[in-house]
């Protein structure tokens, strides 16, 4: 199975379907990568302050794999923020993962109250005009945040991951984002899990013959999300993959979309400064 691609603003082609290492501890998650990869996913995701980018370098090696045949992404830790911190980081990760080019390096938080993620921005406009990281984005920006970037730098941002799911839909955001040819990509797609049990989706889930999370994540693929689940079951891994031989109708969407109620499992990025 083909995952289908999204386009970045700089001809970059992304996954829409990654794999997420979010909270997989070093020593397990080598095992859960390479089961991602020999399920199909081509897109892993994680972040320095995981504590998990050697055991994704160690994955990447030992998977066979080619690699330019998989887009990695990490992403600058907060006390990394700031222009030379932030180049200095970026070494550090690469040299966990084994690699010398990350397909797109992140900031992982905007921490506004420090005021520092601009000087980190241009650190990152460095790396990518360099060629060491393929292309660059942020995470939990608001469009306040974006637009001094937007402003003050020189390359717009080639993607936004947030905090997104039914209960928190994000429509102005997102509709922020494509405004400005940002890619919006979906981190907690499941709402922590909170989601796999609501009464709705496992009503239409029971419709499609589907899992809960098969519904959840058919719907970020139909809004043109990118989404990065995670799991360290090997059948649920496999089960979060197939979800592009099923379409929810207009109905399903519809009724999934109002489930929105601006509800945040994760931090306030207007207020996390740590």
């Amino acid at each position: 199975m083909t995952v289908p691609a999204i386009t970045l603003n700089n001809g970059l082609r992304m996954p829409q379907l990654g794999f997420g290492v979010w909270q997989v501890p070093d020593d397990a998650v080598t095992e859960a990568v390479l089961e991602a990869l020999a399920v199909g996913y081509r897109s892993i995701d994680t972040a320095a302050s995981y504590g998990n980018e050697a055991g994704v370098g160690e994955a990447l090696r030992r998977s066979g794999l080619a690699r330019d045949d998989v887009f990695v992404t990490t992403k600058v830790a907060n006390p990394d923020h700031g222009y030379d911190r932030t180049l200095r980081a970026f070494d550090a990760s690469a040299e966990r993962l084994g690699t010398d080019v990350v397909d797109l390096y992140l900031v992982h938080w905007p921490q506004p109250g420090h005021d520092l993620y601009v000087s980190t921005w241009k650190a990152m406009e460095r790396l990518y005009s360099e060629g060491r990281a393929r292309s660059i984005g942020v995470c939990n920006f608001h469009p306040s945040h974006l637009e001094r970037v937007l402003k003050e730098g020189g390359i717009a941002p080639m993607v936004n991951q947030i905090e997104l799911h039914p209960l928190l839909a994000q429509a102005e955001l997102r509709a922020f984002d494509a405004e400005h040819n940002i890619v919006t990509e979906a981190w907690s797609p499941l709402g922590s899990g909170r989601l796999l049990e609501h009464p709705l989706i496992v009503e239409i889930a029971r419709e499609y013959e589907r899992t809960t999370a098969q519904v959840l994540l058919r719907w970020h693929i139909q809004l043109g999300n990118v989404v990065i689940p995670k799991s360290v079951t090997p059948e649920r891994i496999r089960s979060n993959f197939e979800v592009f031989d099923f379409e929810l109708s207009r109905e399903a969407m519809e009724r999934i979309g109002g489930l929105d109620e601006g509800r945040r499992f994760g931090p306030d990025p207007q207020t996390l400064e740590g």
